[in-house]
C-alpha cells in the first residue's frame, strides 16, 4: 500500500443556515460547494486535479455529493455517496484512503455536508416496532449509559458538567464552531434543565448545518509540502451481539462493542498505542458519551476519566488534549460533516496552525474517533 497524505482541508462554519431570526440561508449544495472551494485553496489544487470523490451525508436525500460538486463543475469523475449516520464522512474518508493507498487514484476528494432538521433526530436504524415504542430516542440512550456509568464508577452530574465545560470552552477559540465565544461554567451547566436525566441542556450537542472537505493524495501529487500529514491507519467496525441498544441495556454478555473492536484493530494495524497519541478527538453527542468513549479507546482505565478530567489531563495543555475544537457539544453536530471536522482540526493542530487553541509541544500524532447509528465506529490515525 502507498502512503496517503492529507493534501488539504476545508470547513464551513457550523451553525444554522435556515434564513430564520436573521440567519443567512444556504442550501446543502451551497454549503458543499463552499467547503470544496476552501479545500482546493488549502491544497493549492484545481478542481480538474481531483480524480474521484466521496460524500458523507444523512439527511440531504439522493445524490448529495453530485449536487454539491455539480456547482463546482461536473467532470465525469466517479462520485460515491456514503450514508453511515454520524460516521458518514469518516467512513467516506476511509474509502477514499483505500483508493489512494491501493493506487487506483492519486487525488481523491472527501466531502461531508449536512443540514439537520430541527428537533430530535429521526433514527431509522432501529426496527420499526422499537421506534413506535420510543426506544430510539438518542438523549435517552445516552442517559441510560450515563446512569450505568454513575452506578458502576461513582461518577456524578458534576463530572458530566465538567466535560461539557471543557468542550464548550475549547470551542470559544474555534471560529468555525457553532458556539465560538460562548464560555460557560460548571455552575451554569448544572443550573440548566434536564433533557434526559442525568443529562442537562448544556451537556448535549446542538443540531447544526455545515460542511467539511478533505483532499487525500499520494505524496508525489502534493502541491504544498509544509509539514506533510499522512494517514497511519483507518479502521471501520460495527457492533456485536448484545452490545447495542436495546440489547445492550438488558443482555449481560461479554462481547466487545464497536468502539472497543475498532480500538483493538487500529492499535494492531498501526503498530501504535494510546501512549503514542499527542492529541485526540473522541465522539460523543452528549458529554457523558465522550467520557465513556475515551475509556473504551484505551486512553485511561474504566472509571478513571472523571479524576483525570478534574486534574486537567484532557485540557489543551494537558497530557492528553481532547476535542480541542469543541467537539460535538461545543462545535455543533451536522451529522454528515462531523467526522471530517475532526480531521480538519487534527490536521490544523499537526501543522501547528491552530492559533490560541494550539496544543503545545509540537504534536506529531493524532487520533480521530467517530460513531454512528448502526452501530458504526471509525478511527483514523494521522501522523506528521
Amino acid at each position: 500500500m502507498r502512503q496517503v497524505a492529507i493534501a488539504g482541508v476545508g470547513i464551513v462554519k457550523f451553525g444554522r443556515y435556515d434564513g430564520q431570526k436573521g440567519r443567512p440561508f444556504k442550501s446543502v449544495e451551497e454549503l458543499g460547494r463552499e467547503a470544496i472551494l476552501n479545500v482546493l485553496k488549502d491544497a493549492d489544487m484545481e478542481w480538474k486535479d481531483v480524480q474521484a470523490a466521496f460524500c458523507g451525508n444523512v439527511y440531504a436525500g439522493m445524490a448529495s455529493g453530485h449536487r454539491s460538486m455539480g456547482l463546482v463543475g461536473m467532470t465525469g469523475i466517479p462520485i460515491v455517496n456514503v450514508e453511515d449516520a454520524c460516521s458518514s464522512s469518516t467512513a467516506a474518508l476511509r474509502l477514499a484512503y483505500q483508493q489512494v493507498a491501493f493506487g487506483l487514484y492519486d487525488v481523491v476528494l472527501v466531502l461531508g455536508v449536512e443540514k439537520v432538521p430541527p428537533g430530535l433526530l429521526d433514527d431509522t436504524s432501529t426496527p420499526e416496532w422499537q421506534r413506535y415504542l420510543g426506544i430510539n430516542v438518542f438523549p435517552a440512550w445516552y442517559a441510560m449509559d450515563a446512569v450505568r456509568y454513575m452506578v458502576n464508577y461513582g461518577a456524578t452530574e458534576e463530572d458530566f458538567a465538567r466535560m461539557a465545560v471543557l468542550e464548550r470552552n475549547n470551542a470559544t477559540n474555534n471560529p468555525n464552531a457553532m458556539f465560538c465565544g460562548q464560555k460557560t461554567s460548571v455552575e451554569e451547566v448544572l443550573a440548566g434543565r434536564y433533557v434526559a436525566k442525568p443529562l442537562r441542556f448544556l451537556m448535549c450537542c446542538a443540531n447544526a448545518d455545515g460542511a467539511t472537505a478533505v483532499i487525500l493524495a499520494s505524496r508525489n501529487k502534493l502541491k504544498r509540502k509544509d509539514k506533510v500529514i499522512t494517514i497511519a491507519a483507518s479502521v471501520h467496525t460495527t457492533g456485536s451481539y448484545g452490545t447495542h441498544p436495546p440489547g445492550g441495556g438488558s443482555v449481560k454478555i461479554k462481547n466487545l462493542n464497536c468502539v472497543e473492536i475498532s480500538a483493538h484493530q487500529v492499535w494492531e494495524t498501526s503498530g501504535y498505542g494510546p501512549e503514542d497519541m499527542d492529541i485526540i478527538q473522541a465522539y460523543g453527542a452528549m458529554s457523558s458519551g465522550v467520557m465513556i468513549a475515551t475509556e473504551e479507546l484505551g486512553f485511561c482505565k474504566r472509571g478513571e476519566f472523571p479524576r483525570l478530567l478534574k486534574e486537567g489531563v484532557f485540557n489543551i495543555n494537558g497530557r492528553i488534549p481532547l476535542n480541542t475544537d469543541g467537539g460535538l457539544v461545543g462545535r455543533g453536530h451536522p451529522l454528515g460533516a462531523t467526522g471530517l471536522a475532526q480531521i480538519v482540526e487534527l490536521t490544523t493542530q499537526l501543522r501547528g496552525a491552530a492559533g490560541p487553541r494550539q496544543v503545545p509541544n509540537d504534536p506529531k500524532m493524532a487520533l480521530s474517533h467517530t460513531e454512528g447509528a448502526g452501530p458504526n465506529s471509525v478511527i483514523t490515525i494521522l501522523k506528521r
